[in-house]
């Protein structure tokens, strides 16, 4: 049986193992931490292909792709792992809150009205009859009923229970320096403890991806980029849309939970939450959904997001035969998950895949 090692287990290392294990590969998962507890965990899990992706182009695509695979990935996985993973069809609106805003907003709507998508331009008193609790003080809104939303917690736990069930070996604790290269192919990864011998190798390793030694050169780097959220509760919900600003979002669960963020912050490996970051993110929030100032807090947490130098991630073989990325996907990671992971099965299974990637290529 074909070997694969996975370096990384987040919701983008799991999920590609999910899918090898399916393919009747075995694999094993090396992780330097507990599964999902990084950047997975942190994310607010918002589904955004329409409302996050600012320009066409190849990465749009691949988000739109990625979001019409997700309704269907959900229920996969809640039925392996018996974990309910929190998918909500809530749409999202855009808000604007002032005539700048207004304009960049109808902008993106014409765009994605050409392309044939669907989004609604509101205006103050359309966009407060489907969300009430919004600001009165906005210009207008845009509303993309497709893009949905997770709990990304919930999904980490499916994606981690699903690998485990199918059988992948979890080794946690693993620290993985680099890979290891002959002649061109990978022959394994190396580890505190030594070498550990394969011919296929997925580096899914978030922002520490390309920090290994041996990768041979390429087209972008992956560094840290931080991100603070507060969560926040509401008894009862006094909201169901998923809210996004210009400067930030807000996004409610079902149980009265919402998340508010996000900030951006390039300081390395730092997951400190600050005092300005707080500031800053529920100043936003307050401004679009004034009625979040009775929210009682229930806690706050960092995220370090894997950022890349020019916006696009890093997603399939690399030069070096058998040696595979899933990795640099910034603010989508929840989003890119079940195509990211549908293209490593793919290539590691077939040598191709239908998705056009080329402009992702290591």
């Amino acid at each position: 049986m074909e070997h694969v090692i996975v370096i990384g287990a987040g919701v983008m290392g799991c999920a590609c193992a999910m899918r090898l294990l399916q393919a009747g590969l075995k694999v094993t998962l090396l992780e330097r931490s507990l599964p999902g507890a990084e950047s997975s965990a942190a994310a607010a899990g918002i589904l955004g292909a329409q409302s996050e992706v600012s320009d066409a182009g190849p990465f749009f695509e691949l988000c739109l792709e990625s979001r019409s695979r997700f309704r269907e990935f959900a229920k996969e996985l809640e039925e392996i792992s018996d974990i309910h993973v929190g998918y909500e069809d809530s749409g999202v609106l855009e808000v604007a809150l002032d005539p700048a805003e207004g304009r960049l907003a109808v902008g993106r709507a014409e765009w994605m009205l050409d392309r044939g998508l669907n989004v609604d331009v509101l205006d103050r008193e359309e966009a407060r009859k489907i969300e009430p609790a919004l600001t009165e003080q906005m210009v207008g809104a845009n509303f993309y009923p497709d893009d949905h939303q997770v709990d990304s917690v919930g999904l980490a736990r499916a994606l981690a229970a699903s690998a485990a069930r199918l059988g992948a070996d979890f080794r946690t604790g693993a620290r993985v320096s680099g890979v290891s290269v002959e002649n061109g192919q990978v022959t394994g990864v190396i580890t505190e403890q030594g070498v550990l011998n394969s011919d296929r190798v997925v580096v899914a390793g978030g922002a520490w991806s390309t920090r290994l030694t041996g990768l041979p050169p390429l087209r972008t780097s992956i560094r840290p980029m931080a991100g603070q959220i507060i969560q926040v509760e509401t008894r009862p919900p006094i909201f169901r849309h998923v809210v996004y600003g210009y400067s930030g979002y807000v996004v409610p669960r079902a149980d009265g939970r919402v998340l508010m963020g996000s900030t951006l912050e390039d300081r390395g490996f730092d997951k400190a939450v600050t005092t300005a970051g707080l500031n800053r993110i529920t100043g936003m929030a307050l401004r679009m959904v004034p009625g979040l100032e009775n929210a009682r807090l229930m806690d706050t947490w960092s995220g370090l997001r894997p950022a890349n130098e020019d916006g696009f991630p890093l997603l399939g073989e690399a030069s070096v035969q058998g040696l595979y990325f899933a990795t640099g996907h910034y603010r989508n990671g929840i989003l890119l998950t079940t195509i990211t992971a549908d293209v490593i099965r793919d290539l590691v299974v077939h040598g191709k895949t239908e998705v056009d990637v080329e402009a992702f290529k290591p």
